[in-house]
């Protein structure tokens, strides 16, 4: 058993250090620990908030030829890619997308073997029985067995413990700067991985690129995520990637917390009705896309309205039609009555409603699992797909501020997933995974679960990379390897 310090603490060293506690960190914390590497994991929550943003999880997506017993059909690889090419734009960094999901068909079997069971898909308004696997008890259940997986393999897991940065010792590898219940230590490795998430919850970052819109913001996950690791390496010359101003973020109920609301605060009946400004007016087309492709640009769409306030407002053919979040919403038998409960600019609202009844379809049942061109007539802007009169009581409304999940800005790395600096090589001993490289792939938009398949192969390759460095092995970790993967 090793001494203790004069301080009374044990001495911290590890082959691996990995940064963060949540998919990702857990995922490259077992891959490095079964290469035969010593595992240090430093979570920076307390154990009973550990899992980062992932305790919010529920679902993966992931690349399958047929059906089975817990998902209804194939997902191909070109209907994988066209999704997200689909929601990324021209952008997207495609040979780096390409391996992602190539490398997702293995997913659900590896999952297996650490301890993960699967359920049914559960319905709603995202549609995802074909293309996502459902994990049994949600997010906090895989966080939990992935610890219980990393417990027994001998990996070492420390709580209240920041990551702050990382110094190069060169041929000796690194040493994790890192804040551990207080107190400051240094930790000897051969390698370090970062995945401690993004900045989201960083509002003074956020205010950066959002102004003093982004006090108004409302943050999904771990109050935790707010960026220490990610600028420590940004300071230290790792290369920037995606945008700054980007995030991951959805319409959430307007009454959610600050941080850490969770799933539950997701509101999914904006697809069913109309969602006006505090104005009193529409500014976007609900029915662009199938929800699935488009719930994931409510959050900054609602982030550019006056106050960052708008309202999602149904009728009652919608009810009972989307899974609904943890508030209440408000309701009416008439739209005035509606009108006469929610901050806006009322006049403007009657107006905006009675400008869309004219121009929509009276349709009697709206099925939101197909585009059924449903469109409006004269109203600007328009609503291109299941657009039907808000005409039977009683009338509902959710009142949604921004939702931020995660954010896009992050560090280059290449296909070994080393972290790179600006001019183009490798920073030594560092690895990254996770949300804090999701831009080498996600530039904007997002698809459902696309974030746990982002964590989980990036965390694998991570922990294989940096255990086999840290091995002195990274010659064979590297064969067959694109150097680097560009777009």
């Amino acid at each position: 058993m090793a001494a203790l310090r004069t301080d009374g603490q044990p001495p911290l060293a590890a082959d691996v250090v990995v940064a963060g506690g949540g998919n990702a960190a857990l995922c490259a914390a077992i891959e490095a620990s079964l290469r035969g590497a010593r595992v240090l994991l430093l979570e920076r929550a307390p154990e009973y908030l550990r899992g980062g943003n992932s305790r919010h999880t529920r679902n993966i997506r992931y690349l399958h030829d047929e059906r089975t017993a817990y998902v209804t059909g194939p997902y191909p690889r070109e209907e994988f890619l066209d999704d997200l090419l689909r929601v990324g734009g021209s952008a997207t960094n495609t040979p780096f997308a390409e391996t992602t999901i190539e490398e997702s068909r293995r997913v659900p079997e590896w999952m297996a073997r650490q301890g993960v069971r699967w359920q049914q898909p559960l319905r709603g308004t995202l549609h995802l029985s074909r293309t996502n696997l459902f994990f049994l008890g949600g997010g906090k259940a895989l966080v939990n067995t992935y610890y219980d997986r990393v417990l027994r393999l001998g990996v070492r897991v420390c709580y209240n413990a920041a990551v702050t940065g990382v110094e190069d010792r060169g041929g000796a590898g690194c040493a994790a700067l890192a804040e551990i219940a207080g107190v400051r230590r240094t930790i000897p490795c051969r390698a370090l991985i970062a995945a401690a998430g993004g900045f989201e919850a960083n509002i003074g970052w956020l205010t950066r690129y959002w102004g003093e819109a982004a006090r108004r913001f409302l943050i999904r996950g771990t109050p935790y995520n707010d960026g220490t690791l990610l600028a420590a390496l940004l300071e230290r010359g790792a290369q920037p990637v995606g945008d700054p101003k980007g995030f991951h973020a959805l319409a959430i109920d307007a009454r959610s917390p600050q941080f850490d609301g969770g799933i539950v605060t997701r509101v999914d009946s904006l697809p069913f009705g109309i969602v006006v400004n505090r104005e009193g007016r529409r500014f976007y087309d609900e029915g662009e896309d199938i929800w699935p492709k488009r719930y994931a640009i409510w959050g900054g769409l609602v982030a550019a309205q006056p106050d960052q306030t708008a309202y999602s407002v149904f009728d009652a053919k919608a009810w009972g039609r989307f899974i609904p979040p943890a508030y209440p919403p408000y309701r009416a038998e008439t739209i005035p009555a509606l009108a006469a409960q929610l901050d806006l600019n009322r006049d403007q609202f009657l107006a905006t409603v009675e400008d869309f009844n004219r121009g929509a379809p009276a349709v009697r049942r709206i099925d939101m699992s197909r585009l059924d061109g449903s469109a409006t007539s004269g109203v600007a802007p328009p609503k291109t797909n299941w657009a039907s009169r808000l005409d039977t009581p009683p009338f509902f409304a959710f009142p949604v501020r921004p939702g931020i999940t995660f954010t896009y800005l992050g560090v280059t790395v290449d296909a070994r997933t080393r972290v790179l600096t600006a001019s183009g090589a490798a920073m030594p001993h560092v690895y990254a995974a996770g949300e804090c490289m999701s831009g080498n792939i996600l530039l904007r938009g997002y698809l459902g679960g696309f974030g746990l398949t982002i964590g989980t192969v990036s965390g694998r390759i991570a922990g294989r990379e940096a255990a086999a460095h840290a091995m002195g092995r990274d010659a064979g970790a590297a064969a067959g390897a694109v150097d680097r993967v560009r777009a």
